[in-house]
């Protein structure tokens, strides 16, 4: 954890660990270059434009592309002066092609982004994990996603709420959802398109409101296709879970009394308390109403670092809720530890040497270990 006010890590206290960020390698970002699938001519002024296969978005629409993407040096900076001691770190859904049908397209690109993101996080010195992308919608995920975690050792996944134009409930996704819950495997949920694009194309629209109510949709159809009953996830929500927790009550409703809905065993809130959901919905009140919720322990740090759209003094935001010591640790670093083992692998950094025998020193590690903390009520 670092100091309230300086943002320094402070001796004897847990690891930080922000588990929803992204990168964009550059060798990789000049391989698309070369293949006439990427212009980074703007990298200059901190964006870069991507083929609409890929991203999705209108021909030519700029994509962020802050240095941190893919400097090391200055990601490692920006990591310590936010107060964060380790970041999980995921491509963006610029790069999962989640509209493309083109599977052979979309799976080379998938391959490669992990390829690229895999030696990106390995010259971090411990400070970095990967997460997978995995290709929904695509036969062979199931694959992709044993490949990255045994052979590429990335930490655990991140997928799309779309892809191939499958939805995810599609039967196409059992194998992978099947190999998901038997590896208990970590997985981001990151909206990665928009319905009705053309009434979302003004005021940055997609990203402020489309891609909360993108990934709401997404977790609807995996409760009512029963994805949730059959398979046992450590499925993480990004952005709070996006319109997802404020939508719940009227999902409840539905089942109980449209019976084209009542297709599932319990309510829908039922599933929803038992998913996982990062901090970044950049208002303390809302995040304090989702940890009443879902509880301390399905809530982790995310900030959605480094784009523009982040939390910036993510520390503060967790810490201004006044939750009791348990809950906060556990939001702060105690829960990413249980839920991503992996991250184990890597010492827990510090931004000074530290005595190996400091009293209370904890890693990531131990905090593995540890049975997690009971929860607590917000304190008022």
């Amino acid at each position: 954890m670092s100091d309230r006010s300086t943002g320094a890590a402070t001796p004897g206290t847990a690891p930080v660990v922000d588990i929803h960020t992204h990168a964009m390698p550059l060798p990789f970002l000049r391989q698309l270059e070369r293949e006439g699938l990427a212009d980074l001519s703007g990298i200059g002024d901190h964006v870069l434009t991507l083929d609409q296969a890929l991203c999705g978005l209108p021909p030519g629409a700029p994509v962020p592309l802050a240095p941190e993407q893919y400097d090391m040096e200055r990601r490692l900076a920006q990591l310590t002066a936010s107060g964060v001691d380790h970041q999980v770190v995921a491509a963006p859904p610029f790069l999962f092609a989640s509209e493309s049908d083109d599977e052979r397209l979309v799976l080379d690109i998938t391959r490669r982004s992990n390829d690229a993101l895999a030696e990106f996080v390995a010259g971090s010195g411990g400070r970095l994990s990967g997460l997978a992308t995995v290709p929904v919608g695509i036969a062979g995920a199931a694959d992709e996603l044993a490949r990255c975690l045994d052979v590429l050792g990335l930490a655990g996944a991140t997928m799309g709420t779309f892809g191939g134009r499958r939805e995810l409930d599609d039967p196409v996704n059992e194998e992978l959802w099947r190999a998901l819950a038997e590896r208990r495997c970590f997985t981001l949920l990151h909206p990665s398109r928009v319905s009705a694009r053309d009434r979302l194309s003004d005021y940055h629209l997609v990203q402020l409101l489309g891609y909360p109510v993108e990934t709401a949709l997404a977790a609807s159809r995996l409760i009512f296709g029963g994805v949730l009953d059959r398979h046992d996830l450590a499925l993480c929500l990004a952005h709070g879970g996006g319109c997802a927790p404020a939508v719940g009550a009227r999902l409840d409703l539905g089942w109980h009394r449209k019976p084209v809905a009542r297709v599932v065993s319990r309510p829908p809130t039922d599933y929803l308390r038992r998913l996982l959901y990062d901090t970044a919905v950049f208002d303390t009140r809302a995040l304090g109403r989702l940890v009443e919720d879902v509880t301390a322990r399905n809530v982790l740090l995310g900030t959605d670092t480094p784009f523009d759209l982040v939390d910036h003094r993510p520390l503060e935001t967790v810490r201004r809720m006044g939750l009791g010591p348990g809950e906060e640790a556990a939001i702060l670093g105690g829960n990413a530890a249980r839920l991503l083992p992996a991250l184990a692998l890597s010492p827990a950094p510090s931004p000074a040497p530290e005595p190996a025998d400091v009293p209370g020193r904890q890693t990531l590690a131990s905090l593995a270990a540890a049975p997690s903390p009971p929860a607590e009520g917000p304190q008022t």
